[in-house]
């Protein structure tokens, strides 16, 4: 099996000739700061606090909206986008730490560690890339959707709900990366064509359900209820991949309200320019130089 590995980045498949680029409209942004614009171009990042101590306080904030029952739609959006932005420019500066952690509230520091060690563990897997890839964004399957696949896998399977999600998380944002890898692999779990004929059932590559179903069969197949680990490196020859998605099925474990987070969070891609957000409705047909894309679509 080959998969995506995503930390916001895969290499791109050989492409066809056209190219065609689009992007969305984003959230607006909460008014937590004098020199923050109210509203960011559409298809641009979060803009957040350069002070790590600012921008651990505002991580608080915005892990606790997204466990708030009573926060609206956009406001959850605003603050998954912030918390996912907060985790990767953590991750890139270990030198914060003593900072950061310091200012996380106790309630909230196995969650803060264990999405910062994931950030770093998936960062380490993925090289910077020039081009941009020929993908499709598109939203995902919607949330309760997923959470009664993923249920369904483990009442069928014995492997957990959550790592089924944590390995739907990485591999294609829930399905909202529509390609396929370099070696072929495609749908929202990423087979390879070969290895979904061997444990899809006879269904859909392409269907959430279908390829969810499947990923709990390879699983259990390869030893899951024994050796959780090796069963995860069978899916992703990397330690690494391991202990991210370990660390993510953990969250979620403890934490089910987290799920509401992951769900709304951006495809990123890692370039030699940067992270490079790709929306909803960036669609590609070959690679993008990411100098042309940042052109015409500002972070």
């Amino acid at each position: 099996m080959t998969v995506f590995a995503l930390a916001g980045c895969a290499e791109p498949t050989t492409p066809p000739t056209t190219t065609r680029v689009a992007g969305s409209t984003a959230p607006a942004l909460p008014a937590t700061g004098p020199a923050r614009p109210a509203i960011i171009p559409a298809g641009a990042q979060p803009q957040l606090a350069s002070d790590p101590a600012q921008l651990a306080d505002d991580l608080v904030a915005n892990e606790l909206a997204l466990r708030d029952p009573s926060t609206p739609e956009a406001a959850l959006v605003t603050a998954a986008h912030r918390q996912q932005a907060a985790y990767r420019a953590i991750g890139r500066h270990p030198e914060w730490d003593a900072i950061t952690r310091a200012r996380i509230a106790p309630s909230l520091l196995d969650v803060y560690d264990r999405n910062v060690d994931a950030r770093r563990q998936l960062a380490a897997m993925t090289p910077a890339k020039n081009t941009l890839p020929p993908w499709h964004i598109e939203p995902p399957t919607p949330a309760d959707q997923l959470l009664s696949y993923y249920h369904q896998a483990e009442s069928a399977s014995g492997v957990g709900w959550n790592y089924l999600a944590a390995i739907n998380l990485i591999e294609t944002r829930f399905g909202s990366i529509q390609g396929l890898s370099t070696a072929g692999a495609q749908g929202p779990m990423q087979f390879l064509p070969s290895t979904f004929a061997a444990y899809g059932e006879g269904g859909d590559i392409g269907s959430p359900r279908d390829s969810i179903m499947a990923a709990s069969r390879y699983l259990a197949a390869n030893g899951f209820a024994n050796d959780r680990d090796q069963a995860i490196r069978r899916y992703n020859h990397s330690d690494a991949y391991v202990r991210a998605v370990d660390q993510y099925a953990a969250v979620l474990a403890a934490d089910p309200a987290a799920f509401a987070g992951y769900y709304r969070w951006d495809v990123y891609y890692v370039t030699s320019a940067g992270d490079v957000l790709l929306p909803i409705g960036y669609a590609a047909t070959s690679p993008i130089p990411v100098e042309d894309y940042l052109a015409t679509h500002p972070q």
